[in-house]
């Protein structure tokens, strides 16, 4: 992508950003499309992604790997606690306790203003560069090195949830979502599969945002705001929200039109959302079920 970017009026950092919020929409699938549960409140694990990186490299020490891997953990804690209460609720009721929890998180962080910054962001830090022992990779200056550092690990990312897909775990899943009853009568423990499933799918969410953080040197609040877990499921249904690469293509879609109409306007969001429900009503597989049907 770096090199066909500016054929078509992007740049790398554009390129780099598909694949941030790429991996942050397939880490929502992993839950909606695979698994059947909805949660509005993933935009809290990919905040807490932004703020333990960048929180770590101010505060602590000026690392990173190591921030990124304090940004993993505290999202994923997090989630584990978060699931763990609310793993029983179904529906409706399981989104909105998510935005719940997620605007609690968002309420911490825009009001800890010693801390972090407060509405002004967490400022003062950057992205330092990448020791590997015998060299060291600079990430600060050098765009194209930052985005292949990203797209190492969204290939390992998607590896890795591919696998756990094919698994035997994730066969599970994907009965839980086409019939969670006669799932719980083959003695499958649902409520814990979910809570597992969704554990894996913040873990994903805040490695996405360390990458976002990382990428943009700045955190603020609005990084843990739930507009933004819709925006991941936008991207995810516009892509294809039942198939694997859909929310990757999705991301590729509303990042490069989001960057491209709001040169133009301030409203660019209300193009998007037309664009949204033409493809709801029309093309409920989304933009990669098009490609597949025109092929088949």
């Amino acid at each position: 992508m770096p090199y066909w970017m500016g054929a078509v009026g992007g740049y790398t950092g554009l390129a780099t950003r598909v694949l941030v919020l790429a991996l942050a929409a397939m880490s929502v699938n992993f839950l909606l499309g695979f698994t059947g549960v909805l949660s509005f409140g993933h935009a809290a694990y990919f905040g807490l992604g932004c703020y333990g990186v960048g929180m770590m490299i101010k505060y602590l020490v000026p690392s990173t790997p190591l921030g990124m891997l304090v940004g993993v953990l505290v999202g994923t804690a997090a989630a584990a606690v978060v699931g763990a209460l609310i793993v029983k609720l179904r529906g409706i009721y399981f989104a909105m306790v998510t935005i719940a929890f997620g605007q609690m998180f968002y309420f911490i962080a825009f009001r800890w203003n010693t801390v972090t910054g407060g509405d002004d962001g967490l400022t003062g830090w950057r992205r330092m560069p990448l020791d590997l022992g015998f060299t060291q990779v600079d990430l600060l200056h050098n765009g194209l090195a930052f985005y292949y550092f990203v797209l190492l690990l969204f290939a390992v990312s998607v590896g890795v949830m591919a696998l756990i897909l094919r698994s035997p775990f994730g066969r599970t899943l994907l009965a839980i979502r086409e019939n969670e009853r006669r799932a719980r009568f083959l003695g499958i423990p649902v409520e814990r599969h979910i809570w597992i499933a969704f554990i894996i799918s913040a873990l994903f969410a805040s490695l996405a945002g360390t990458l976002y953080a990382l990428l943009n040197n700045f955190v603020d609040p609005r990084s843990l705001h739930w507009t933004l877990s819709g925006n991941f499921v936008i991207m995810a249904v516009v892509g294809g929200m039942r198939s694997f690469w859909g929310p990757l293509i999705g991301a590729a879609i509303f990042v490069v039109l989001q960057d491209f109409v709001s040169s133009y306007t301030q409203n660019w969001m209300f193009f998007i959302g037309i664009f949204f429900v033409l493809i709801v009503l029309f093309f409920p597989r989304g933009v990669l079920g098009i490609i597949r049907r025109r092929l088949s």
